[in-house]
């Protein structure tokens, strides 16, 4: 059977299906109602192709196999969510988001650009996501515009994983040529083993499409391309877009170096410098979901006697920040209507301009303000020693929380006292010998 035999079946499974939405080498996609989460998703079918030889029909069932095994493992804002794998007989599918602004190849034409500014959040979003995906062991390895969509909300989600090196695995491997030659590193096209570099190379790809309209290399077939990612250097951005800031172009050129050594060394370095061509996009793009923060909760000391129901409650009454290195948190005099809780990197607590401590995740900051039982002045100063993600909690949202939280909270705050009590007592006896 072929994708050209192939009409949109009215149910899959327990969903009935909308819309066909596009069709691909080895599957096509339906919009589905999915009634019992009272929501939109995307249903991709594999297509079982009668004409293709055993080689050929190995290799899709391990592309399959390969998204099939990201079901539940990656959740963040902008990635793709996977919620499920069905086999039933012959058929098979996967249940994915939908996602409902296409994809960003209808803004790589010159007659199309995206501000340069809206562009370069957009990688970054990217940056971010993939950095993600490669802390959970996944390497995508066909970054390319048409696999990075746009959502109602005019964000981006990166999909399709079918050819992901995912570790510990037992359907990792996909033999043969993967990715879009187009946007393909040279050590990728080489067959060598991927690596985060890899990636980088094909987000270095796209972000020069959406910044001049156009690929880096034009060739008239894929073999005339692979000869030219391998032996000749891209057209200068600079030749088709002299506008752009010389430091966008730097980043572009160092993401696509030929050698992978000499590219950034992870997704954390290529993220810093987009940030500082704008430093408002850590501003606004330092944006996790709700299960990402709360399993980042999940994980400090702090909350370890809350039970996930008390989390929840904390998570909907406070505020996640992001804040640079050397920000200064809270200054000595202030009055205090707020406490912190660190949830990554580190702080110093500063008084008088002298260092009184340091404080890593798990910690709290700004508590007494809460305890005073009224406006306090803050008696210290916090500087961020790196960056920190912090949990924000307003002292009046601290009292709308129910007994059983308000009393794990107190709890734990009468810990910290306790240890900064010894902690200063042990210093102190230190300073007199």
């Amino acid at each position: 059977m072929t994708q050209a035999t192939i009409a949109r079946p009215p149910k899959i499974g327990k969903y009935e299906t909308l819309a066909e939405l596009g069709r691909g080498a080895t599957a096509v996609v339906y919009l589905a109602d999915d009634t019992f989460n009272n929501r939109k998703i995307a249903i991709k079918v594999q297509v079982k192709d009668d004409s293709a030889g055993p080689e050929e029909a190995r290799r899709f069932e391990k592309l399959f196999l390969n998204e099939a095994a990201l079901v539940g493992k990656l959740s963040h804002p902008n990635i793709v969510g996977v919620y499920d794998a069905v086999v039933e007989g012959e058929s098979r599918y996967i249940i994915m988001e939908y996602v409902s602004g296409g994809s960003l190849k209808k803004f790589c034409s010159e007659t199309n650009l995206l501000p340069v500014r809206q562009a370069v959040l957009i990688i970054f979003k990217a940056c971010r996501a993939m950095d993600y995906a490669f802390q959970n062991g996944v390497i995508h390895r066909d970054i390319k515009s048409a696999n990075i969509l746009l959502s109602d909300r005019d964000d981006i989600k990166i999909s399709d994983f079918g050819t992901a090196q995912i570790s510990h695995s037992t359907h990792t491997q996909i033999d043969g040529f993967v990715g879009s030659p187009a946007y393909m590193a040279p050590e990728q096209i080489n067959e060598e083993s991927p690596s985060a570099q890899t990636d980088i190379y094909s987000l270095g790809v796209v972000m020069y499409e959406l910044l001049a309209g156009r690929l880096p290399y034009q060739a008239s077939n894929s073999v005339a391309m692979i000869n030219k990612i391998l032996n000749e250097p891209p057209t200068p951005l600079t030749s088709i877009r002299p506008d752009l800031p010389e430091k966008l172009v730097q980043i572009v050129e160092t993401a696509m170096h030929k050698d992978p050594a000499k590219r950034y060394p992870g997704w954390y370095a290529m993220a810093r410098d987009l940030a500082e061509t704008f430093p408002q996009l850590e501003k606004y793009s330092f944006e996790i979901s709700s299960a990402e923060k709360f399993n980042a909760l999940r994980k400090l000391e702090f909350f370890k006697d809350f039970k996930d129901a008390e989390l929840w409650e904390v998570l909907r009454g406070a505020m996640w920040e992001h804040q640079s290195r050397e920000q200064s948190l809270l200054l000595e005099g202030d009055i205090g209507h707020a406490f912190f809780i660190i949830v990554s990197g580190q702080v110093k607590v500063m008084k008088d301009d002298k260092l009184l401590n340091v404080l890593k995740e798990g910690d709290c900051f700004g508590e007494m303000a809460y305890l005073s039982g009224g406006a306090a002045k803050r008696t210290a100063s916090i500087i961020a020693v790196s960056e920190v993600q912090l949990l924000k909690i307003q002292d009046e949202q601290l009292l709308q929380l129910s007994d059983s939280c308000q009393l794990r909270f107190n709890r734990q705050f009468l810990r910290t006292l306790i240890e900064r009590l010894a902690w200063t007592s042990t210093v102190l006896a230190q300073v007199k010998r």
